[in-house]
This record gives structure tokens, sequence and C-alpha cells, in this order.
């Protein structure tokens, strides 16, 4: 080996070992920067993803609901009062005694079907007397008319003075006038006698029988008190009657389904129409009084029962309705907290409607495009930025 390839080794040796001097100097900065690079890294990572955090959670999430469209049918229950579609109280027109009674309570009867017969031995005579006074009359008149009628022809021939045959004529007339007025007091009797039979004035059931054979009858025409025989309904059909609050009475039209239930028999019900309404909104109650006639031919339903009705009320100009759990109870009113496109809040001060249980009806001051807010917080404020979650199509 010469000279220069020794010079050469010696050489590289000595680079080597610089570089491994240098190495051996440079490993403690570089442990120390590769620790602090594994322990810094994942805490300015923790620390951005904190700071993003922070800022998401400094939006509050709401979901938002679009109002729809208010239900154009709504059945409302209100408690009812049952009548008979018809009833009356039968009282006496004539004096006497009670012969006989025929139907008790409970019975069906038909119109014109007797109920009892009152003796009336007074008016029985009274009649005869009358009829014995027109007859006497009657030849009165005759006897006049004959002679009138024989000074007016002798008149013609100047046979009598004309003074004699005025006389003889009014005489007439007189006969006649009086024999008019016994005529009419005949009828009058006649009626009197006839009203000793007791008849139904219309089909229905006897409610109440309250005399008995013998018992004195008064009908009041001498200034006694008089007194209810019996006491007549028409069940066949019913009048159901019920107030309806306010807010359905521009809806309550004659027409309107209805369905009568009783609380001991829920699964029996009778349907009917309103027949026709009171017209007129009460000042204490503020209802509306409407009138359901219900077909009652089996007889479920009796007169005078408690029972509830069922009315379908048809809005004539449907509106928005929105989920109860979306209104805010602020001072000024009633409002809502709707999302405009640049997720900024606003309030609208809405009126409301009809209450359909889960949902509310409004009036006015909403939009059906509008997104309104669903359970806000007591703090929203308009101009509050929000972000939307789950937003409906």
């Amino acid at each position: 080996m010469n000279t220069a390839d020794t010079k050469v080794k010696a050489d590289d040796s000595k680079v080597t070992a610089a570089l491994k001097t240098r190495l051996l100097r440079l490993t403690p900065l570089l442990l120390v920067l590769l620790a602090l690079g594994v322990g810094i890294l994942p805490r300015l990572k923790a620390h951005a993803a904190l700071r993003t955090q922070t800022e998401s959670f400094s939006i509050p999430v709401v979901s938002v609901v679009h109002p729809k469209a208010a239900p154009a049918v709504q059945r409302i229950e209100l408690p009812a009062d049952v009548q008979a579609y018809q009833e009356a109280s039968i009282f006496a027109r004539t004096n006497g005694y009670l012969a006989h009674w025929y139907k008790d309570i409970g019975a069906q009867v038909p119109a014109g079907e007797p109920l009892a017969t009152i003796e009336t031995p007074e008016v029985d005579a009274q009649l005869e007397q009358a009829k014995a006074d027109e007859h006497t009359a009657r030849v009165q008149y005759d006897i006049a008319k004959v002679t009138a009628d024989r000074w007016v022809g002798l008149l013609k021939t100047n046979a009598v003075s004309r003074e004699v045959a005025d006389q003889d004529v009014a005489a007439m007339q007189a006969r006649a006038a009086a024999l008019a007025a016994t005529q009419a007091n005949v009828h009058r009797l006649s009626k009197l006698q006839s009203y000793e039979k007791v008849v139904a004035p219309f089909a229905g059931v006897v409610t109440a029988r309250n005399v008995d054979v013998g018992a004195l009858i008064d009908s009041g025409s001498a200034g006694g008190s008089k007194m209810e025989l019996f006491h007549l309904a028409e069940t066949d059909k019913l009048r159901v009657f019920a107030d309806v609050p306010q807010v359905y009475a521009q809806d309550m039209q004659p027409g309107v389904p209805a369905t009568l239930t009783l609380p001991q028999q829920p699964g029996r019900p009778l349907h009917g129409t309103v027949a026709r309404t009171s017209g007129a909104i009460n000042s204490a109650s503020r209802t509306l009084r409407v009138e359901v006639d219900v077909d009652n031919q089996e007889g479920a339903v009796l007169p005078g029962a408690y029972a509830l009705v069922n009315l379908d009320v048809t809005a004539s100009h449907p509106l928005l309705s929105v989920p109860v759990n979306t209104l805010l109870f602020r001072p000024n009113g009633v409002q809502v907290a709707v999302v405009d496109g640049t997720g900024t809040v606003l309030l609208r001060t809405v009126t409301l409607g009809r209450d359909f249980g889960t949902t509310v009806e409004v009036t006015s001051g909403l939009d059906a495009s509008e997104r309104v807010i669903a359970n806000p917080g007591d703090a929203i404020a308009p101009g509050d930025a929000v972000r939307v979650v789950g937003e409906p199509s």
C-alpha cells in the first residue's frame, strides 16, 4: 500500500469520527424535540377540537315544525238536555166528577184515544134548558116573520101604514137575534158537554195520572184552582238541547250531524241532525242554544235523561294549526318562535282559535311556509342565532 492510499484512509477515518461525534451531540436534542412533538401535538389537536366544540355549543340546536292545515271537521262533546218532542198537561174544560179513567202511567195512546170520562149533570141540565129556549125563540121568530111578511105585502097595496109595517119587521129581526143567541148558548153548552170525554191530543205515552174515580173536577172557570188530570209526552222522537261554546257558534247551522249517547249505554248511539238554533248568544254563558232532533222509535232514551251529544262541526274557513309545545306565553300575548333563512330567530304574535288537544288552531299571525321552533326555551329572544337539525320536509 502506497503513501497516498494511507493518507486517504486516515482522512476518511477522521471524517467518520467527526460525524459520529456530531451525531452524539445532536441525539439528546433530537430526543427532546421528539418528546415535545409527541406530547404537544395531541394537546394542540385536543385544544382545537375543544374550541370547535365550544363554538358549536354556543349556537343552540333546535328542531322545527311547519304549520299544518287545521282539521276541517272537529267533533265536540257536550252535555245535553233530553226532552220529549212534544208534551202537554191535560186539564178538564168542564166541571163535574170523574166517572172513569182508562189509561194509567206508561200507557202508549194514539191521538184521540179516550183517557177519562167526567160526569157533568149541571152542564147536561143547562144544555137541555138551552135547547128549550132555542125552541121557544124559533117559534117566536116564526110568528114574527109571518106577521112581518103579511104587513109588508099589505104595504104594497097601501092597505096599512108604513110605520106599522116597519115595526113588525123590526120585531121579526129582534126575534131572529134572540134565536141566534139561544143557538150560540146551545153550541157553547154542547162544547162543554163534549169535554166530558178527555182524549189524547196527540200520540204519546201517559207519564202522569193525578185523579181517581169520584174525584171532583174543577176546570177553574168558577175561580177555583184547576188540577192536571194527565201528562202526555211524545217519546218516539226527541228534542235534544245543547249549549255550544261561542267559538263554534258561527259554524253551527241546521243539518250538522249529531250523535246522542247515554253514559250507561255507550255502545248504542242515536243519530240525528241539528234542527234549529236559537240564533243568539246567551250573554250569561256565552253559548249558542241548539236543538237536535233524534229518532227514538225503540224508546232507548227516556225524556229527561242525562246524555252526551257529539256534534261534527265543519269549519267554513279551515286555518293553520301548530303543536301546543311551540307556544310562548309572553306579557304582550301568545307568540311562536320562527327561524328565517339565515338561522336567526324571529318572534310572531299569533291569535289562537280552536283547541284540538295536542295542537291548536292559529287564526292569524303565521304563514304555512314558516319554520316554527318546537319546545323553545323561555329565554329565547329575537335575533338569536340557532342551528336547525332534523328539519321536516
